[in-house]
């Protein structure tokens, strides 16, 4: 084109045209296709995007110089069209600077984020190593401030399954032996231990049971009641004695023989000490917890729940719970994170985009002759939606229009 004129028109295709004689070459360096790959990124990366911008600066500075003739405010027009190659400036050595403190913040992040991941793990050893202490201290609170008698229903359990195991041991070979006769096949001890454990365990709970209820008769006074539970008192005594305790006071005349000779302890004297070693054991068993964890077990058993209206609700404490100190250090990594996160995305964003925006301004000016976009850019918040940005501007025109 400017081989074929000459003279003045030429002249001004050469003013007017200018970028033709470097903007192929200026993207032919900034695209790299024959370079090194590392330097073609490097290329790409911080020049490609500015050349472009420079180039498209260059043309609608072009147009805009044409129009100067027929704008009205010709000066304010010039100098917003310096200020728009001033920001175009700032915003690509804001865009080399930019991309530097990306990697450096990114760096930084990473490094951050392992020592909060870190922190975390160390938090939650801390929390495992810890949380069977913590288990203990709200079952011990649970129990201490509940209206539950825990402590006397487990010492009655445990009392329980106590006499049943001392029971089953020493009647083992009685059973054996009975069965074994009525039968006449001969029993192994593992067959007859766990169902003669579960009978006997019944036995006992039932023992207490039936003292339960003949304590709460007698305060209640009712007369044929209290004969009624002590026939059937009497019935149990007879049956845990002549079963039970009895087998306990023989497994005991061994021992007692080898002090004296000939000793005999004889039926009366056998069902005598076993009366005794039962209403001892019965007496202590239940002034110390049965007597409060009896009524509590035949409670449930019975599905008549658990506590008193009238007693004091206590506050339940979770049983597993996580400490405070965990929840608040989640908290605060979250939002750091969260922080974080929003700052390496600003500076992910913001220094293309400052380019690209000052770029548009000079679209911009060209046709409305103002900025589209306030620069610099120096959050997100900066960046405003599209939907405002139009009626800002369309806000601005209707003004003179109305006045």
């Amino acid at each position: 084109m400017f081989t074929e004129s000459s003279g003045i028109v030429k002249l001004v295709l050469s003013i007017l045209l200018f970028p033709l004689y470097f903007q192929n070459q200026f993207l032919y360096f900034a695209w790299g296709m024959d370079d090194a790959f590392w330097l073609m990124l490097g290329k790409r990366l911080f020049l490609l995007l500015p050349v472009s911008a420079i180039i498209l600066a260059c043309w609608l500075t072009i147009f805009c110089a044409v129009t100067i003739i027929v704008r009205p405010n010709r000066r304010q027009f010039i100098i917003a069209l310096l200020m728009t190659w001033w920001d175009l400036g700032k915003s690509i050595v804001s865009f080399w600077g930019g991309v530097f403190k990306f990697v450096f913040t990114f760096a930084l992040a990473l490094v951050s984020l392992l020592k909060v991941i870190l922190l975390g793990l160390w938090s939650l050893v801390q929390e495992i190593v810890f949380m069977p202490l913590r288990l203990m201290r709200n079952i011990g609170q649970n129990v201490v401030t509940s209206n539950i008698p825990w402590i006397a229903v487990y010492l009655t359990l445990f009392w329980c399954l106590i006499e049943a195991t001392i029971f089953t041991y020493v009647t083992t070979p009685l059973v054996i032996d009975t069965f074994s006769n009525i039968t006449g096949e001969s029993l192994t001890i593992n067959v007859v231990r766990i169902p003669l454990f579960i009978f006997l365990l019944f036995i006992v709970l039932g023992s207490y049971a039936v003292l339960s209820t003949m304590i709460d008769v007698v305060k209640k006074k009712n007369i044929s009641a209290i004969l009624g539970i002590l026939v059937i008192e009497v019935i149990v005594l007879m049956v845990e004695v002549l079963f039970l305790y009895r087998e306990f006071v023989d497994s005991l005349v061994p021992w007692l023989a080898q002090y004296s000779e000939g000793f005999e302890l004889g039926v009366f004297w056998t069902i005598a000490i076993s009366c005794f070693v039962w209403f001892g054991i019965r007496s202590l068993s239940w002034f110390l917890f049965a007597s409060h964890g009896t009524p509590t077990i035949m409670a449930v058993i019975r599905g008549e729940g658990l506590g008193s209206e009238k007693k004091r609700i206590q506050p339940r404490v979770r049983l597993v719970d996580i400490s405070f100190d965990f929840m608040e250090r989640i908290r605060k990594d979250s939002a750091w994170i969260e922080q974080k996160g929003e700052s390496l995305l600003a500076a992910f964003m913001l220094p293309p985009l400052q380019v690209i925006a000052a770029a548009l301004n000079f679209l911009t000016l060209l046709f409305v002759g103002r900025h589209l976009f306030d620069l610099p850019f120096k959050t997100l918040d900066d960046i405003k939606d599209s939907s405002k940005i139009i009626s800002a501007h369309a806000f601005r025109e209707e003004v003179p229009k109305n006045v």
